[in-house]
């Protein structure tokens, strides 16, 4: 049995090499068009920190706009930007 600090160590380990795959994958589509670039479902839980529900309830009221294919769902990445500016509340400074 091993000890739980190698345990540990071992599942930050794989947190830290998800995240990080996500990050570049992102950042190897910003030089892309937009249009092209697409995140799967669990791309937009991890990018946004919500729940498969708060998804479901996005896309069944029709906040983010989807694609999907069999049992898979792909979300463009200018959709995910058009979702961010339509919800952009600037700071107004007098």
């Amino acid at each position: 049995m091993e000890p739980l600090q190698d345990t540990s160590i071992q599942e930050w380990n794989k947190l830290y090499n998800r995240f990080q795959s996500l990050v570049n994958k992102l950042e190897n589509s910003i030089t892309k068009d937009p249009e092209l670039v697409l995140l799967d479902n669990a791309d937009l839980l991890q990018l946004f920190k919500i729940s498969h529900k708060t998804a479901q309830n996005w896309r069944d009221n029709k906040v983010i706009a989807f694609s999907q294919i069999g049992n898979k769902i792909y979300y463009r990445l200018s959709d995910i930007k058009k979702l961010l500016d339509a919800n952009y509340k600037p700071i107004n400074k007098r």
